[in-house]
């Protein structure tokens, strides 16, 4: 009797799931589960929460729905919290399991624990087979190695665009054989030291987590408002729900996929039309796979001070006031406190307002880029590793960025894209 685990992690979804797909195919039944690695909801060397409330209220939205999803085809999600490499193993002797599947991971402290867990599987004879699931290229189908792709986008793209090819996307599952799986257990936000916070109601979107309110979502902003023929012209926005595709939390915790998104673009191209809109969604996916796979390339250099280009950069002695009034909204710059309040009252902010915030933090208070991203990590609801870590580095001229430091001329970037003060009115009046 052929028993496997399928590992869930950030890839809470069933449609596009390799992982998932190659486990049902591969063994005879199926024993799905999550694992809250307690290192998760530990506090950083910098002070903050590796994950703070609202991507904890979100995680747990996308697991309540994904134990439904996988209920509905005949199994369901153990939930484990601990250690990992402790954890698992355990799981793999109650159900006598030979292969534990998962996803691959990229980053640093993922990639150790993954290493943890192999160590402590192979122990007890169990084999971990991991797959690439979180990227719209696979690895495998790019025209260079991880090791020589280019250090600028540029190069990357079109390259990649010309000589690589976007596999399909998975079919969902219709059904899966799993020995019995009691109703789901998950943790209250007080037992992962958190309070419940509620999300301000000026939020741009009310974000709720689950692979049927990612698919809700893409659905309304392709097919229902077809907001994304005008994306390119749209998506330097700051109020409102739909000045961008918003898919950005979904993907972060992997309830949809960039290939699946992909896929549906396309057939809305078929069915409407096809412009420079369309194509921007994708160049935007684009960037997201090359952090990812320049995490793979340089690992933990993204995660220092200098960066991957090993770089000395001027930061001023630690100024802990000067951090928390950036955190607070408190700097005086009204455009940089009006996003500061947005992402603290609701755990987003747009794409705009993070290149701004972050070079106001690099360039004008001169503090250590980190304690932004830090920050950042524990806020944001759609915290996704490899983006975070990548785009701070390149705001703050240590990273990709070819042309050194990126500034920000925040009073310009406040009239071009505030010109009427309608966001900073939103976040600055009480």
């Amino acid at each position: 009797m052929k028993t496997a685990l399928v590992w869930f992690k950030t890839d809470l979804r069933l449609h596009d799931n390799e992982t998932l797909s190659k486990a049902i195919a591969q063994s005879e039944f199926i024993i799905p589960f999550y694992c809250f690695d307690e290192s998760h909801f530990t506090t950083t060397d910098f002070g903050f929460k590796k994950t703070g409330s609202f991507r904890a209220q979100f995680l747990l939205e996308s697991l309540i729905d994904l134990d439904a999803s996988l209920r509905a085809i005949g199994s369901g999600l153990i939930v484990l919290k601990g250690k990992p490499e402790i954890e698992i193993p355990k799981l793999v002797q109650r159900f006598k399991a030979s292969k534990v599947f998962a996803k691959k991971e990229v980053c640093y402290e993922e990639k150790q624990t993954e290493l943890l867990v192999q160590a402590e599987l192979f122990k007890v004879r169990c084999e971990l087979q991991t797959f690439s699931t979180s990227t719209l290229y696979h690895a495998e189908d790019l025209p260079f190695s991880i090791k020589d792709i280019p250090d600028v986008f540029t190069n990357f793209r079109k390259k990649t665009e010309k000589d690589a090819m976007i596999r399909n996307a998975f079919v969902a599952p219709t059904q899966i054989k799993s020995l019995e799986i009691e109703p789901v257990d998950l943790p209250s936000l007080e037992v992962l030291d958190l309070e419940f916070t509620t999300i301000d109601k000026r939020a741009a979107i009310h974000f709720k987590g689950g692979e049927s309110e990612a698919i809700k979502r893409l659905n309304h902003y392709f097919f229902e408002s077809k907001c994304i023929s005008n994306y390119k012209e749209t998506r330097n926005g700051l109020v409102g729900a739909d000045y961008s595709s918003k898919f950005s939390a979904w993907l972060a915790m992997g309830c949809i996929s960039p290939r699946f998104i992909y896929q549906e673009l396309k057939k809305y191209e078929t069915k409407y039309e096809e412009n420079e809109s369309t194509y921007w969604l994708v160049f935007e996916l684009l960037w997201r796979d090359y952090f990812r796979f320049m995490m793979k390339k340089y690992n933990i250099k993204f995660f220092q001070q200098a960066g991957i280009q090993d770089k000395g950069i001027t930061v001023n002695k630690h100024n802990r006031k000067q951090l928390q009034e950036w955190i607070d909204g408190q700097t005086g710059v009204d455009f940089v406190d009006a996003n500061m309040l947005e992402l603290k009252l609701t755990g987003f902010m747009s794409n705009r307002g993070r290149q701004n915030v972050a070079s106001y933090l690099c360039n004008d208070l001169k503090l250590d880029w980190r304690y932004g991203a830090a920050y950042f990590e524990e806020q944001l609801i759609d915290y996704d590793v490899s983006n975070n870590w990548g785009n701070w580095a390149y705001l703050a001229g240590v990273g990709n960025d070819p042309r050194g430091n990126l500034y920000f001329n925040i009073e310009k970037q406040a009239n071009d894209y505030d010109k009427n003060k309608v966001y900073r009115n939103l976040w600055l009046d009480d």
